[in-house]
């Protein structure tokens, strides 16, 4: 089944951004192999002066890709709310990925701040996707104020650790109704589909792609591991045990 969020439906369940490419090309090059249909964009580092193929938003083809403006750099809920306000005047979308930041080195969010900004985005019509930490109480409560979707982190932004509590993450798919997508701190393909096994609907990376040694491959690598974990997922997989089980069945053998 596809990836509904806010009664829009994406063939892709892989979200991706576009900070930290070498070159435009390379970012749009990356784009195509991941096969995203939802790609974030930094409003506040955005060049808006910027022309032709020296804009960012040149190389994102708006007809197969939807935009997810982002608040990255906000550390309060006003200038947060301010930068989706200035996203919705520039065209670019009323969806909004929610980042409200608490601390300059783990960029860890705010989770208070995170609230204050998600209830009055909501309030005035904006498609609120936060990115907050991996805390089943927060996430209710994002869940409940009416955010679209809820975004824990796995790990610190661009760490590459992985997931770091699982636990944490089943506790809030257990509890959280709108979709469950996790953000930030995937490394590799094996990161993403362990993710994608424990049933969150879709994962969110940037750094992963960008900074790989080999970007493109590595973002079609993410594409498959992605829709891996997802099978994985739907099909259900056996119990752990302490000890062997036979594959061939013991009865009926001669003797």
């Amino acid at each position: 089944m596809s990836l509904v969020i806010a009664g829009k439906t994406f063939n892709s369940r892989l979200i991706v951004g576009t900070g930290k490419y070498r070159t435009h090309a390379e970012m749009k090059a990356c784009h195509e192999a991941s096969g995203a249909e939802l790609v974030t964009v930094a409003v506040r580092r955005l060049d808006l002066t910027a022309k032709g193929e020296d804009s960012l938003l040149h190389w994102i083809d708006t007809s197969r890709v939807a935009l997810l403006p982002n608040t990255a750099g906000c550390y309060t809920a006003d200038d947060a709310v301010r930068t989706c306000r200035l996203a919705e005047e520039l065209g670019l979308s009323k969806w909004v990925k929610l980042e409200v930041l608490g601390d300059e080195k783990t960029l860890y969010p705010d989770v208070e701040e995170t609230l204050k900004a998600a209830r009055v985005l909501v309030k005035e019509g904006f498609t609120v996707l936060p990115y907050t930490s991996d805390d089943v109480i927060t996430a209710r409560k994002l869940a409940d104020l009416g955010c679209a979707a809820v975004m824990p982190l796995a790990a610190p932004i661009g760490s590459g650790l992985g997931i770091r509590n699982p636990h944490n993450i089943r506790l809030i798919l257990e509890q959280v109704k709108v979709p469950v997508i996790v953000d930030a701190g995937v490394g590799t393909a094996s990161d993403a589909a362990i993710a994608m096994e424990l049933g969150v609907e879709a994962i969110l990376m940037n750094t992963a792609i960008a900074q790989a040694k080999e970007p493109v491959r590595m973002a079609r690598a993410m594409k498959l591991a992605v829709e891996a974990g997802r099978e994985a997922f739907l099909a259900g997989r056996i119990p752990m045990k302490a000890y062997a089980s036979a594959s061939s069945p013991l009865t009926g053998l001669v003797t």
